[in-house]
């Protein structure tokens, strides 16, 4: 890539869409962490379902964090043009994985949480695998550094 290659439109749609995708997990995690159940609540989360969250392991919490900061992380890196883009948007999609791992195989997750919400799991996991697919079409390209 050379310093005057232009950076395409879709690269800055791609990015722009991604940074608000990942905001919304950014500020769920957060205002998880720091609200707690008044934050769970407010989606609408029973009893059950709240002490479902509270007793996941630490590692849990940290694989959470990993995946959506790290999709944030990716998608800016990616809008700088940044072959690291690549990588971290994997580590994002393995803590993604292991997130799914406690939740439908280590856990009671699948019984506890709302009837459809594999639903959306497909959907971040389609998200996440597509960003990790940009970011390596457009390093292949030459346009990340």
């Amino acid at each position: 890539m050379t310093a005057g290659t232009k950076m395409p439109w879709h690269l800055w749609l791609v990015g722009v869409l991604g940074i608000a995708w990942n905001a919304f997990g950014c500020w769920d995690y957060t205002m998880t962490e720091l609200k707690g159940e008044e934050h769970l609540r407010a989606f609408g989360m029973n009893d059950a379902q709240i002490a479902y969250f509270y007793e996941m392991p630490a590692w849990t919490t940290a694989v959470w964090a990993i995946g959506v900061w790290g999709g944030m992380l990716g998608c800016i890196l990616l809008l700088i043009r940044r072959r690291w883009a690549v990588p971290v948007f994997a580590v994002s999609l393995a803590a993604y994985l292991m997130s799914l791992v406690w939740a439908y195989l280590l856990s009671n997750g699948s019984k506890v949480m709302p009837e459809g919400t594999w639903i959306m799991q497909v959907v971040i996991l389609a998200g996440c695998v597509f960003f990790l697919w940009y970011a390596w079409t457009m390093g292949k390209r030459g346009l990340l550094r």
